[in-house]
């Protein structure tokens, strides 16, 4: 039974623990699925690098809003999709040589179950034991409770963001199931390069994560590009020759939608129910997420957690933090570094959904503010009030500030051209506690770019001061 200082389940960014610190321990790293985990393979990475030429179709096509017009795009998708899986299929097969070629680490290509404390059979039958183990094993797509529609199954036209990036060619319509951040992205994507995309949505808009205003939003926008039917639930799905037929119920009754590809983006689970996590005496919260507490340790010794298996905001930048934590405190725990282990801390946690236009945020949105009963100021920015926001001819996009009633930001909220961007002045705001009249008069905002959208939105907050 081979027996290592260090077992990682899971080589997204579990693979990245391995600092100079930890240099020189036996490792083993455990991975079923493609190696380098969820972001560089099927998730953000890949989506992102199909979302940069859906954005120029459609930026082509609203051009004529600045009196320029483009004769009808021409989609050449198996070169959208090789140019994009040709940089990251490397990438990902790199990582793996390099892992192998370690002296001090194996890599074993299967899946692993806890049997007992800090110890794990493989799929092939072969138990491993550790001193310390991470887990790292991340989150996988879910399926509908249909026949039919339970889980990907490409073959029959079923796919989940895990699979429906390398689709052989673009078919004519495609179904989109769900209406959070995956759903937009791909259904941006695709009804861009030219598929008719039919989004249901149960929930009255799209993103209900968002702040109201921008789910409604960009609901009205995407509504339209392509159809998009709220309120709506599945009820069956029927597949003949080649083709979908999903039985719907919605605002005017029975409904059906036909589709050759139907896009599964209902959420994600943490892969919590494939470890047999309590044999390995890690506890397990309703929602399948892994117990861990502010230093990233599970409630079994030697056990530490990160990432979509631990974590509700399945965010790549939070399971990269998550891992630098963790790495720290391995090293404190083997008496490598001196000092304290690290604490998560309450810092903002930004997100960005990639659709068109982008939308991004962190902190409460109003209605969460007023359940909870926090004092706050407001202030909604408009593009189009700003001269940058003249010269895109922006009708739609918007910047919302929370901040308490003295200056510090609590919220953002943005939807608009580069939301994402735009956002991040805002995020260092709030993280360093700064007031909003400082960070708008401290310095100076570059005339007329973008981020005056932020300037004015600080300088308008209805302040006590």
């Amino acid at each position: 039974m081979p027996h290592h200082d260090l077992v990682i389940i899971g080589s997204g960014s579990g693979n990245s623990l391995l600092t100079p610190e930890l240099a020189g321990l036996d490792v083993a790293i455990v991975e079923k699925g493609t190696f380098g985990g969820t972001c560089l393979n099927v998730g953000c990475i890949p989506t992102k690098m199909f979302v940069v030429p859906a954005d120029r179709v459609v930026e082509a096509h609203d051009a004529h809003r600045l009196g320029v017009t483009f004769d009808r795009p021409r989609v050449d998708w198996p070169a959208i999709r090789d140019r994009i899986f040709g940089r990251i299929d490397p990438i990902s097969r790199g990582g793996e040589d390099y892992r192998r070629g370690q002296e001090h680490v194996t890599l074993h290509r299967s899946r692993a179950r806890f049997t007992g404390d800090r110890a794990l059979v493989l799929d092939t039958g072969e138990e491993v034991t550790a001193d310390r183990v991470v887990v790292a094993a991340g989150s996988r797509p879910n399926g509908l409770d249909l026949d039919g529609l339970r889980a990907a199954d490409p073959a029959t036209g079923v796919h989940t963001s895990d699979t429906v990036m390398r689709l052989d060619s673009l078919p004519p319509r495609m179904a989109v199931v769900g209406g959070g951040f995956v759903a937009c992205e791909l259904a941006h994507v695709f009804s861009a390069l030219g598929v008719h995309v039919t989004q249901l949505q149960r929930s009255g808009h799209l993103l209900m994560h968002e702040e109201e205003e921008i789910g409604q939003r960009y609901t009205e926008i995407a509504r339209h590009r392509y159809d998009v039917r709220l309120g709506t639930t599945v009820t069956a799905a029927d597949h003949s020759l080649g083709v979908w037929r999903l039985e719907t119920e919605g605002p005017g009754g029975p409904a059906h939608v036909e589709a050759e590809v139907v896009l599964l983006a209902v959420g994600r689970r943490p892969n919590t129910d494939l470890l047999d996590a309590q044999a390995g005496g890690l506890d397990v919260t309703e929602d399948g997420l892994l117990v861990v507490d502010d230093q990233l340790r599970t409630t079994a010794q030697g056990v530490w957690a990160l990432g979509d298996v631990c974590s509700p905001h399945q965010l790549k930048h939070v399971a990269n933090h998550e891992a630098r934590v963790v790495a720290h405190n391995l090293a404190v725990d083997l008496g490598r570094l001196e000092g304290e282990p690290r604490r998560l801390d309450d810092r903002p946690i930004p997100h960005a959904v990639f659709g068109h236009p982008q939308v991004a945020s962190f902190g409460p949105t109003c209605a969460e503010l007023d359940a909870a009963g926090t004092p706050y100021v407001t202030k909604t920015q408009s593009y189009g009030d700003v001269a940058y926001g003249w010269a895109l001819e922006d009708t739609t996009g918007i910047l919302t500030v929370h901040a308490d009633p003295s200056g510090r930001v609590l919220a953002a909220h943005v939807l608009g051209p580069h939301a994402s961007t735009v956002i991040q002045p805002l995020v260092q705001a709030a993280t360093f506690g700064q007031d909003a009249l400082e960070v708008a008069r401290g310095q100076y905002w570059i005339h007329p770019a973008l981020a005056e959208v932020v300037e004015n939105a600080l300088l308008g907050l209805p302040l006590d001061t």
